[in-house]
């Protein structure tokens, strides 16, 4: 007898396959992140086409087959259609499903993740500074994965910090003082002004976030700061998962 799994998901990628299937990444509620496959659903005749998009929250069905899972039905709960109608929220969007296909792989139950995605997914359609919801995604994140940073201390004595001489340790995983810097050859000078943007991210503040008006030198400074730990974060959990084979 075939098991049917019901379940409720936030599809993030998507992926064409032979003549119409299509393949759907979604992180679900009861499974974590799960690939099922779509048959025939890029027919015009397809009656699952209407329950689930890229960027769609949808109660889904699939059956597992030995080396697959293959969608027997969906409903869209939520299509944000909002996102569609502008350019930088559909960006956003699309780094968001970056971070999270490279992040997340295999399949694991953890519903703080899925209430996280689904929070920040309903924030970006009713946001209007979407290009800051980005960067509050991604640190917070971070944090839910077990790669938080500190930024309220100094990562490694634990001192307070002088707002003047700060640095950034992607390998200690936070902010380090004057003092602890030279221990690591590899941190980097950072803005006490992006420092001050990575505290509100990681209090969850969006409402007084989403108010800041920040300087586009300051955007600079917080962008490559953000590319650099999610190089070297990527690369750690990458590491760990080769080593854990």
């Amino acid at each position: 007898m075939t098991t049917h799994y019901r379940t409720q998901g936030l599809v993030f990628k998507k992926e064409d396959r032979l003549d119409s299937d299509r393949v759907f990444s979604v992180f679900t509620k009861d499974f974590g992140r799960v690939e099922v496959v779509g048959k025939a659903i890029r027919k015009i005749s397809s009656k699952l086409k209407g329950g689930i998009e890229i960027f769609s929250l949808s109660d889904i069905e699939f059956i597992q087959g030995k080396n697959k899972k293959t969608l027997t039905d969906a409903t869209a709960r939520e299509k944000f259609r909002a996102m569609y109608q502008s350019p930088v929220k559909m960006q956003v969007a699309y780094a968001i499903s970056e971070t999270l296909d490279r992040f997340i792989k295999g399949q694991q139950e953890d519903e703080s993740v899925f209430t996280f995605i689904e929070d920040v997914f309903k924030k970006l359609e009713r946001c209007s500074s979407p290009a800051m919801l980005y960067y509050y995604f991604f640190w917070n994140f971070m944090s839910v994965l077990g790669y938080g940073v500190e930024v309220v201390k100094c990562v490694s004595c634990q001192e307070n910090l002088n707002p003047d001489q700060l640095y950034f340790s992607y390998k200690e995983g936070g902010i380090l003082c004057k003092t602890c810097s030279p221990n690591d050859r590899q941190s980097k000078k950072i803005s006490p002004d992006v420092v001050k943007i990575l505290r509100l991210i990681l209090k969850k503040d969006w409402k007084t976030l989403s108010k800041v008006k920040v300087e586009k030198s300051i955007q600079t400074s917080l962008r490559q700061t953000t590319k650099d730990y999610y190089r070297f974060s990527g690369s750690t959990i990458l590491a760990a998962s080769h080593s854990s084979l």
